[in-house]
């Protein structure tokens, strides 16, 4: 009897949604080995495509709203919403995501994260009892400063005077509360467990990506440390020590300490709405995979923990990428290992990647190799 293959990808950032990279897959897969039967499930982990994963798990529509981008700039945003369950799916990189921005146009010192505030609103006036937010993708590095202001925060000076760019949050000496304070319930999708400051935090380990360079470490890091500390004196807690408050440039710290938003692991989040689990029992081999695979693969993102989850089923794990790192291939999670550069440039592959990983899963489902009896469970 042909295996039962469950293709459940994550998305392959900049190129491919994790829709569109498990119909590549199962395109490729279906010429070679055609009396295979396989399911598609698309994963996200919190990042960029949070909504569209999510939204398809709960049956959510569709909804459209006008705000502004994280330079300010008026722009359109989806969201997604459940009017049985009264849920709202909202995905941060819809607003404030960095492929929003004109590659190397705008510095991270004048983004934020502002624009999210008219999202959120919008969600609460629909009536959501809940908010699902994934947060991952953001361009932003503002400790979710921005969001608070559009949700009615005031950041005060010494002299009284508001602080309305978080670049002078060095300043900051009072945090006063706005007149509403229900914001309803958000769990909050977060794909890392980085806290707010420090070499592992935020500013170190992420800004690069969005444009913060060395030198302009010791700014950020004051402000955001100035956020940090009077945001511990006025809530009682140190929400900037949190695991997840790294994430998406602080917007982790942000939504806990100001919208009292709970963080969830992505990949967690997914695995119950999908019912992760009874997918894979009834799996003879998971196909999983995303742009790159590497060892930050193996610290909690989507990838990793799919092919954990499958070594523990003793179910094979067949990894596709648009490109390995060189110490990953022999990684004992994976039956096997394959990249898009096995083929092709990363040029090409950039170019054409749905080509590219329609014809990777041909070429492997061709000389895929059916687990023994001492592999199987």
């Amino acid at each position: 009897m042909p295996p039962k293959i469950l293709v459940v990808p994550d998305k392959f950032k900049g190129t491919l949604t994790a829709r569109a990279a498990a119909q590549a897959i199962a395109r490729g897969w279906g010429r070679a080995r055609p009396d295979d039967s396989l399911e598609l499930l698309p994963m996200t982990d919190g990042g960029d495509g949070f909504g569209e994963v999510m939204s398809r798990l709960l049956k959510a529509r569709p909804q459209s709203i006008r705000t502004v981008n994280a330079a300010h700039h008026p722009c359109g945003a989806t969201w997604w919403w459940d009017a049985q369950t009264k849920t709202a799916i909202v995905e941060s990189a819809q607003v404030i995501g960095l492929a929003m921005l004109p590659a190397g146009r705008f510095h991270p010192f004048e983004l934020d994260t502002f624009g999210l505030g008219k999202l959120l609103w919008a969600a609460w006036a629909k009536g959501a009892r809940q908010v699902l937010v994934g947060i991952g993708g953001s361009a932003t590095n503002d400790g979710g400063f921005g969001l608070a202001r559009a949700m009615g925060w005031e950041f005060l000076a010494a002299n009284q005077k508001p602080i309305r760019h978080w670049t002078e949050l060095h300043r900051l000496v009072e945090i006063r509360p706005p007149q509403r304070r229900r914001f309803g319930r958000i769990t909050v999708a977060v794909d890392v467990q980085n806290a707010l400051l420090g070499t592992r935090g935020a500013t170190c380990v992420y800004g690069p990506q969005k444009g913060l360079h060395v030198e302009d470490f010791p700014q950020a890091e004051k402000c955001l440390g100035r956020l940090a500390v009077v945001a511990h004196r006025h809530f009682g807690q140190n929400f900037a020590k949190r695991p997840g408050a790294g994430a998406a440039g602080g917007l982790g710290f942000g939504l806990l300490a100001f919208l009292g938003a709970k963080p969830e692991p992505g990949f967690e989040l997914f695995a119950r709405h999908a019912k992760l689990d009874r997918h894979l029992r009834a799996a003879g081999l998971v196909i999983t995979g995303e742009g790159a695979i590497d060892r930050s693969t193996l610290m909690g993102k989507g990838t990793g923990e799919i092919a954990r989850q499958c070594q523990a089923r003793t179910i094979p794990c067949l990894g596709l990428a648009g490109s390995l790192a060189p110490d990953i291939r022999r990684n004992r999670r994976f039956c096997e290992l394959r990249a898009l550069t096995d083929l092709t440039t990363m040029r090409q592959a950039k170019a054409r990647p749905a080509v590219w990983l329609e014809r990777l899963a041909e070429l492997t489902a061709r000389g895929h190799v059916e687990p023994s009896a001492s592999g199987s469970r």
